[in-house]
């Protein structure tokens, strides 16, 4: 799980790639925001979205034994919506995930959506790829998402950051953000996710 502290002020209030954005108040003193995280190197290299800690001052970490560290922001994709950040402190006996290419996924297979859902978690949702090579804008008309995947696996604001995992327990995508024409912006069977080819390429790994 992750939590950025000490926004700044003038930053918008409205932030994140659907999920931590919605549910907190970034631009108020003393407010955090959370989101979800996937480590994808064993020496605390963790993959979330850009927009759970855009902006933030401040970025901890709790890892799944209870551990909880700083984490510094080394690398993003503005363009996917992705943040690399790179653990202060890690477990002992971390393991990375493992990541599989998408090249063969395909509509219907059935993929995991795991994260901290309004904060409750770790939470796991299951559901089935909807589609693949979609396209999504932010609510604010910010930013365009292209080449993403598509699923019905529940998420929600704290949802943002997580690995879409498949049946075997391998990594394909990160979930970005969900679609809600509605104010509540709250999961109604539409959810998006970076595969994962984009989210190794920023950071550095080679592709699959």
């Amino acid at each position: 799980m992750l939590d950025d502290e000490d926004k700044d002020k003038d930053k918008d209030k409205d932030k994140d790639k659907g999920k931590q954005k919605e549910s907190a108040k970034p631009g108020e003193k003393g407010r955090t925001s959370g989101g979800t995280g996937v480590v994808i190197l064993d020496k605390g290299v963790i993959l979330t979205n850009l927009h759970v800690v855009a902006g933030a001052k401040k970025i901890k970490v709790t890892f799944a034994d209870g551990l909880e560290a700083d984490a510094e922001l080394v690398g993003t994709q503005p363009e996917n919506d992705l943040a690399v950040l790179q653990a202060r402190k890690i477990p002992d006996d971390l393991v990375a995930a493992t990541m599989r290419s998408t090249g063969d996924l395909l509509p219907g297979d059935t993929v995991v959506a795991v994260g901290f859902p309004f904060g409750i978690g770790p939470s796991v949702s299951a559901g089935v790829v909807s589609g693949l090579k979609r396209e999504f804008r932010s609510p604010e008309g910010k930013q365009m998402l292209t080449n993403l995947i598509q699923f019905d696996a529940a998420a929600n604001p704290g949802n943002s950051g997580g690995p879409l995992v498949t049946a075997e327990g391998e990594v394909v995508g990160i979930v970005t953000a969900i679609l809600n024409p509605t104010e509540a912006r709250t999961f109604i069977g539409i959810g998006f996710a970076v595969p994962i080819e984009n989210a190794a390429a920023a950071a550095g790994l080679p592709p699959f």
